[in-house]
């Protein structure tokens, strides 16, 4: 499916990095704790500008608590973590999203009681930009034309599909320069699940590089410029999407290879 009309601008790039030799995101000996329970272990991983990298896995690996540490909302036990250059390892949630970072949580979370457009309308709270703002609602309706009709529609009333494409164009609507995206497809029809997946590469293909956490590996590794897999909190492998065998991701999920 083709999508189009979506203007991205990654404010966090702004002269201040070279992109051909600094990584967008770039994360050393990430750990995160629960209580003594160590979810995260010296996880590192580096996200090119321009890219799709995804992070498989199975369940309890470990994705979603990196994502969340990444985006600010959960605290390191150790590690770094750098964007576009800068260190942002202690810099608040808010604040990382100023600097260009967008997250896309796990079952979606759209303010339910809240219309389509004043749930796409929050996603900007950052931005002073009111006109700007408006046109970027409109271009949002043009790549899911189904919210085009939904604007004034509560977001709960949505269909799970629905919600999800409001969940995303929420997050573009801060102008990411990184958008990180948790099971985007989780629990949608097939139907949909294709379209969710062909907005990635759009989204991709306008401008913003993506960080994806996706259960189904095979449509993940498909997708992806690079690979990184999970299991109990650690890198086990990696690699660039067209070289890993969907296969082989069964045996490292289950410790039959390191």
């Amino acid at each position: 499916m083709s999508h189009t009309g979506l203007t991205v601008h990654p404010t966090a790039l702004t002269g201040h990095v070279d992109q051909a030799t600094t990584p967008l995101l770039k994360v050393e000996n990430l750990a995160v704790s629960y209580g003594r329970i160590r979810a995260v272990d010296g996880v590192d991983l580096t996200v090119e500008p321009g890219r799709i990298v995804s992070l498989v896995g199975s369940n309890g690996a470990g994705k979603t608590t990196t994502l969340m540490a990444l985006s600010g909302l959960l605290p390191l036990t150790e590690g770094k973590i750098s964007f576009a250059g800068e260190d942002i390892t202690r810099l608040a949630p808010e604040l990382r999203v100023s600097r260009g970072i967008a997250h896309v949580p796990e079952r979606r979370r759209v303010f339910a009681g809240m219309s389509v457009r004043e749930n796409l309308v929050l996603g900007a709270y950052a931005r002073g930009d009111a006109v700007e703002i408006a046109g970027d609602v409109e271009r949002m309706t043009t790549l899911f034309p189904i919210l085009g009709k939904r604007l004034s529609q509560a977001a709960g009333t949505l269909s799970g599909g629905e919600q999800q494409m409001l969940a995303i164009a929420r997050g573009l609507m801060s102008r990411p320069a990184l958008l990180v995206m948790d099971e985007p497809t989780m629990g949608l029809a097939p139907q949909m699940i294709d379209l969710i997946l062909d907005t990635v590469l759009e989204i991709r293909k306008q401008g913003t590089t993506v960080l994806l956490v996706e259960q189904n590996a095979v449509e993940a590794i498909r997708l992806s410029d690079h690979v990184y897999i999970m299991r109990l909190g650690r890198i086990v492998h990696q690699g660039s999407g067209s070289t890993i065998d969907p296969e082989r991701v069964k045996s490292f999920y289950l410790g039959a290879e390191a």
